[in-house]
Parts: C-alpha cells; sequence; structure tokens
C-alpha cells in the first residue's frame, strides 16, 4: 500500500470514529448507511467496471449509485408487477441476487483491469467527510416540517407501510399515488435493506444525495483534467485533485451570483433588496425583486441539501450525475480503442453497454423526475452525434444511421423500463406555449452571465486552438476528431446547460399555475440542471485556462473565473449558518428523528399521531381535516403515511387535475365533522372507507362551534382518549364496522 493510500485510509477510520462524539447514538443509523452503501458498490462494481474500464478507479465511486438505482429499480419492477411484495427480505433477496450475478459474468467474462488504489482510497474519504459532515449538519434541524418537507415525508411513510406498488396516496384515499414518487421510493428501499427507520433516513437519504453530488463531480472533473492535451508531461494528478475538488464544491455547495452582489457585498453595491437577503433569495429573484407577474424559480443543490429538501428533482441528482459519468467514460473508451473510421455495424451498436445503461436511466427518470428524462436523452443524443462523427470521421450516411440508432435505442429502452409506471400514471402536463415574460437582461446575467462566460470563453479559445493547428480540408469534420475529448465534453455540458437555461425565456410547459408562475416550473426543472452541468463545466474551463501555455488572456480570465466561483461557494457557509445556527458548537446538535419535533408543535395532536404509528398496520383510512398546501393540515397522514380522504388541496390538484371531485371531497369531509345527521355522516364514512376518525388541533381550528364531537364520539369506540374543547387533547375514533 502506498503512502497516500495509508493516509487515506487512516483519515476513513478517523471519520468513523468521529461520528461517536459528532452524532452520538445516531451513528449508528448512519455507519448502517454507510457500510451498506459500500457493499452495494461493491456489488455492483463488476458492472460498473465494464461501463467505466477507461476511468483509472474503473467506476469504483460511480458504482455505488449504479447498485442503489439498479438493485431499487430490479425490486420495484417486481413489486409493481405482482411477483414479489415489498418488503425487507424482498429487497435484500433481490439485492443479493442480483450482486451475484455481476460478479458470476464478471468473472466468466469480463476484462479485468487494475484499479487505482489510491484514488478509490481518496474517493471514498471524500464521500464519507461529506455524507457525515451533511449528516451532521441535518441533525441541528431534522423535523421533516416546512416547504413539501410534510409530501416527501408522508410518501416515505406511506411506501413503509404499503408492500405493494404504486402504494395509497396519502392524500387522496380513493386512488394511488399519482407523483413521481421514485424519489421516496428509494429512501425506503435504502430503509428496508438496512432494517433502519424512516424517522432518520429522511435525513439520511438527502445527506447521501449531498455526499454524491460532491464526489461525483470530483471523479468526472478529475478525469477530464487528466486528460487536457499536452506536448511534454501528462498534467499532475494534484491539479486534477483540485480541479476535481473545485467541480465538487460548484455543483454541490455554491450559490449563484445573486448571493455575491446582494448577500456578499450587498452593502457595497447597495443593490435593492441587499437589505433583507436571506439565503432563499437566490432562489426567488425573477419576478420577485421587483414583484412582477413573472414569478420564477431557480433553486441549484446546495439550497436544497440545507433546506432538507427529499423531493424528486433533490433525489435524482446521484443518477443524473451517474448518466453523465457513463456517457463520459463511453466517449473516452471510444478514443482509447481507436475506434476511429471503423465500419458501421448496426449490431455493435445497439450492444454497447454504455448505451444501454443509459436508456434505462433515462426510463428510471421517467418515475423519479420526468423533466430528466427529457433533458439527459437530449444529452444522450449529442454524446451520440460527437461520437458517431468520431468513429465515422465526419460521414453523414453512418453518422446520421448511428445517431437516430442509439438515440432510438435509448428512447425506447427509458419507455419500456418507464412502462410499470407509466402505464398507471396519470400526466399534468397541459401543453406547451410561448412565453409571455422574458427574463430581463440584468437579472439574466446575475444568475447565468458567469458559466455563460466561462463555457463561451473555454468555446472561443478551444475554436482558436484548432483553427490555427488545422488548416486542412473538412475543417468543420475533423473538429470532432481533433479536439481532445475533455475539451469536447465540457463543452456538450456547458451547451446544454446554456440550452437549459434558455428554453424557459422561449417555451413553457403549462400547468396549474398559470396566473403569475408560468414559467416557475419549467424554469425551476431545467436551470437545476443547468446548475449542475455549469459547475463541471466551469471547474474545467478555469483549469484549463490556467494551464493554457502561452496565453497571458486565457490565465488572466481563469483566475478571475476562480476567483467569482470561490465567491459563490460563500453561499454554503452563509446559507448553513442562516438554517442550522451555529454548527461549530457540538451541543447544538439534536438528532436525525424527523418526527422529533411534534411535541413541540402539536403538543395536543403529537400523543394521537404516535398511538396510530405504533397500533395501526397497513393502510386503513384515517379522517383528518383537509387544508391548503404547505399548512399543518393534513400532519396526521404525512407523520403516519396513513391515507386520509383529502389532503394539501393544491398538490390533489396538481397530480388530479379534477377540482370539482375535490371540492366534493372537502364539502364531505366538512358534513362528517359538523353534521348532526348521522345517517348521513355514517354513509359518508362507509363511501370513504374511513376506519379511524382523528380530532386534534387543525380540526378544532378549521370548524370550531360547529364541531359535532358529541356525534363523532358516538360512531365508534374512542381507541386513543382525549380531551374536549379548546385545549383538549386529540383523540382517534375507530370507527364500528
Amino acid at each position: 500500500m502506498s503512502r497516500k493510500a495509508t493516509i487515506y485510509s487512516v483519515g476513513i477510520i478517523g471519520l468513523i470514529l468521529a461520528t461517536i462524539p459528532l452524532l452520538g447514538a445516531d451513528n449508528v443509523p448512519f455507519l448502517k448507511w454507510w457500510l451498506m452503501v459500500l457493499i452495494l458498490g461493491l456489488g455492483y462494481y463488476p458492472l460498473g467496471a465494464v461501463l467505466f474500464s477507461s476511468l483509472r478507479d474503473r467506476g469504483y465511486i460511480f458504482s455505488k449509485v449504479l447498485g442503489i438505482g439498479l438493485a431499487g429499480f430490479l425490486t420495484w419492477v417486481l413489486v409493481v408487477c405482482g411477483a414479489a411484495k415489498f418488503t425487507s427480505g424482498a429487497v435484500i433477496a433481490v439485492t443479493a441476487v442480483s450482486m451475484a450475478l455481476c460478479w458470476i459474468l464478471y468473472i466468466k467474462k469480463a476484462e479485468k483491469k487494475t484499479l487505482d488504489l489510491d484514488l478509490v482510497l481518496g474517493e471514498e474519504l471524500i464521500f464519507l467527510a461529506f455524507f457525515l459532515l451533511w449528516t451532521y449538519f441535518a441533525g441541528f434541524r431534522p423535523e421533516a416540517k416546512g416547504t413539501e418537507k410534510f409530501m416527501d415525508y408522508g410518501f416515505m411513510a406511506a411506501l413503509t407501510r404499503s408492500d405493494t406498488l404504486p402504494a395509497r396516496d396519502l392524500w387522496y384515499s380513493a386512488g394511488n399515488m399519482n407523483y413521481y414518487y421514485g424519489g421516496q421510493y428509494y429512501a425506503v428501499f435504502l430503509t428496508k435493506l438496512s432494517f433502519t427507520r424512516i424517522q432518520e433516513t429522511y435525513n439520511l437519504m438527502r445527506t447521501l444525495v449531498a455526499a454524491f453530488a460532491f464526489v461525483l463531480p470530483f471523479n468526472l472533473v478529475f478525469h477530464m483534467i487528466r486528460e487536457i492535451p499536452r506536448k511534454v508531461k501528462a498534467v499532475p494528478g494534484w491539479i486534477a485533485a483540485l480541479g476535481g475538488l473545485l467541480a465538487g464544491a460548484a455543483v454541490s455547495l455554491a450559490g449563484n451570483m445573486h448571493y455575491v452582489l446582494y448577500g456578499l457585498f450587498g452593502d457595497v453595491f447597495k443593490l435593492s433588496g441587499y437589505e433583507d437577503y436571506w439565503f432563499p433569495n437566490s432562489t426567488r429573484y425573477i419576478g420577485h425583486n421587483p414583484l412582477t407577474d413573472d414569478q420564477c424559480i431557480h433553486e441549484f443543490p446546495s439550497y436544497s441539501f440545507v433546506l432538507g429538501d427529499l423531493h424528486a428533482h433533490v433525489v435524482n441528482v446521484m443518477f443524473v450525475l451517474l448518466t453523465v459519468g457513463i456517457l463520459y467514460a463511453w466517449m473516452k473508451g471510444i478514443r482509447e480503442r481507436e475506434e476511429e473510421g471503423q465500419a458501421f455495424s448496426a449490431k455493435k451498436l445497439l450492444l454497447e453497454p454504455a448505451v444501454i445503461a443509459c436508456g434505462v436511466l433515462t426510463g428510471i427518470f421517467h418515475w423519479t423526475n420526468y423533466w430528466d428524462f427529457v433533458i439527459y436523452t437530449t444529452a444522450a443524443l449529442i454524446c451520440i452525434f460527437f461520437t458517431a462523427m468520431y468513429r465515422y470521421r465526419g460521414q453523414a450516411k453512418a453518422v446520421a444511421a448511428a445517431t437516430v440508432l442509439q438515440t432510438a435505442e435509448v428512447f425506447v429502452l427509458g419507455t419500456l423500463a418507464a412502462l410499470p409506471f407509466t402505464s398507471s400514471f396519470k400526466t399534468m402536463v397541459s401543453g406547451i406555449a410561448f412565453s409571455k415574460y422574458h427574463t430581463v437582461l440584468y437579472q439574466f446575467l446575475i444568475l447565468w452571465g458567469l458559466p455563460f462566460a466561462l463555457v463561451l470563453i473555454l468555446l472561443l479559445a478551444v475554436l482558436i486552438k484548432y483553427l490555427r493547428a488545422y488548416r486542412g480540408p473538412g475543417r468543420f469534420r475533423e473538429f470532432f476528431r481533433r479536439v481532445s475529448l475533455s475539451d469536447t465534453f465540457a463543452l456538450i455540458l456547458g451547451i446544454c446547460g446554456i440550452g437549459l437555461v434558455l428554453i424557459p425565456e422561449l417555451i413553457y410547459v403549462r400547468d396549474i399555475y398559470e396566473n403569475g408562475y408560468a414559467r416557475s416550473n419549467t424554469m425551476f426543472k431545467l436551470t437545476y440542471q443547468a446548475f449542475i452541468l455549469f459547475g463541471m463545466a466551469m471547474a474545467y474551463a478555469i483549469v484549463r485556462l490556467l494551464l493554457w501555455k502561452g496565453r497571458k488572456l486565457a490565465r488572466t480570465l481563469g483566475a478571475a473565473g476562480l476567483a467569482l466561483v470561490l465567491l459563490t461557494c460563500g453561499y454554503f457557509g452563509y446559507s448553513v449558518k442562516c438554517w442550522f445556527g451555529n454548527v461549530l458548537d457540538v451541543s447544538g446538535y439534536r438528532c436525525l428523528d424527523a418526527t422529533a419535533y411534534l411535541e413541540n408543535v402539536y403538543p395536543e395532536d403529537a400523543a394521537a399521531i404516535r398511538w396510530l404509528n405504533e397500533n395501526v398496520e397497513g393502510n386503513p383510512v384515517v379522517l383528518e381535516a383537509n387544508g391548503d398546501s404547505y399548512s399543518d393540515y393534513c400532519r396526521v397522514s404525512a407523520m403516519t403515511g396513513l391515507p386520509t380522504v383529502l389532503g394539501w388541496y393544491v398538490h390533489e390538484w396538481l397530480w388530479r387535475g379534477d377540482t370539482a371531485d375535490l371540492n366534493e371531497k372537502s364539502a364531505e369531509i366538512q358534513t362528517i365533522y359538523t353534521s348532526g345527521d348521522r345517517e348521513a355522516v355514517e354513509e359518508l364514512l362507509e363511501k370513504y372507507e374511513v376506519e379511524y376518525i382523528f380530532v386534534g388541533s387543525c380540526e378544532r381550528e378549521k370548524y370550531g362551534e360547529n364541531l359535532n364531537e358529541d356525534l363523532l364520539r358516538s360512531l365508534g369506540e374512542e381507541v386513543f382518549p382525549g380531551g374536549t374543547g379548546e385545549t383538549g387533547g386529540a383523540y382517534i375514533i375507530k370507527v364500528s364496522s
């Protein structure tokens, strides 16, 4: 073992020991998850070694995400098709069998290559460090409350209760989940695999994704920088490592230039709104400052990780990074095997493992975050085209055939992989429209001017270098062969990012948010991915420019870009302090239990909610008062996963699109709680198959004096007794059958 490997190993051991004073008793579920992901990575390493054979670590760090993604996907397919139950036993069996098959096929057929142990241990150290760091932060504010955390935790709770999939919709007991529940599914899949509790794993899942959001960009950009063409020596490993660290920070820790101008230097620039700057402001700028009818959202990973979001777009970060990594390793492998000028072979093209893997992954995106299916199918198309131009030296027919064939393969495989979800999913999209509003130039430049500039500078520098070096015929065709892959791939990432940012300026996908928020969802989902792609492209561009021999202007621009990107990384420290407080004081660490807040926030309801979790099996309907989205209403269904007749109104409006039905249910819930007509109430309870009626703070708040507690108590047995009136505790009635 080398000296580096020894140092990294000691560092890993040190971090494991550090979990005791930092996490206390929570170090047990934390280490369970770390070991579980380590085993998954080792189990799927054979497949990773095939897909990432061109990388120095043979895909070691990517194999962890590969294991999570594919083992979870196989389990999901079997459960949805009725071939298995969603239990810990089934999860373990499917995972173990799939890992065994990976190793059997690898031992028999795969080409064995040595891996860079120093890099592997270094990556493991980085991964563990950021997993621990974010988990420690989460313990300062672990509650699953606020923003959409009720939904995220509620989905997890409902999935945990259900042994069939899709699970019953906790906020619409008459149907199953009609939303992209894949992210929460994976959290529960890992929970069942590790025999841990969702109370802790709600937070562990988001901190796990945050760790991957640093180490995967590190790995990718490290390899890209090592491949920067140089006349004498290859780029030293330490420079590549620094570039990789910059990429990890740019993707997972940085904010945008809005933070720099308003938050960091607000006193200097005196821009409107700087006095009230708070870290969410950098995600709510267009249409919010100044206030207009075009209120948009432009979030990024660091904000999500701090806030504690476990929504579809967040969990899918690790899978989209896996997809990007596969595309790069595939393109790199083709160049290493010197597959240039080869004859066209449809069979060979269709059987390429990387293309097949991309197809399956984009299929998973249908179910985890549909927008990413569209984005990364397009990204795959671009990479396929560039590869075909290299392989076939620009021969038009061969390039067109290869591009169409492999892109169609990705699309078809993605569509087939998604069938267990799409066959029962009702779309929420109402079409595409031209954007009525457009971002004013100064706001556009503040948010995206820096990545635009660095990508365009890199593009210009590469083009100038190429045009000076090659003056022969067929310049366009030769570009794909003569320009290095690292430059090419960085430009693909950057240009894809530019396209994602420009699309909402032209068109948007219509949904229920037409009034005041028309572009909001489209901009949110597209620019979120643009931020990720920009982070890697910028880190590479900066190092590339700094290493540009004999070009002072390039190095100057690279240095300026580095300074600005580092300034945006200050967002991490600022937001952590705002949200978590003084994280340097270990005594401020509370726990990872996402439900620990109940007694403080809902003192009247907490005991009754916990009784339901401890005593009610399966998913019987529990009636509670419905309410508006983002409110305290539906805290019972959210914290137990038990379905209620109607939950957050706007969310179900988005998922179902039938306001008449929702209004009817809302009125009938009110009838149950307030009517004096026993027969009518009993008919409604039977109609909605209600087994338990919950009466607590929200029910008393919503129905007030009209709440007919005497009638409700007469409908069955009071299985959890409570008080009466405004100050009484919550109680639960089990409806007589």
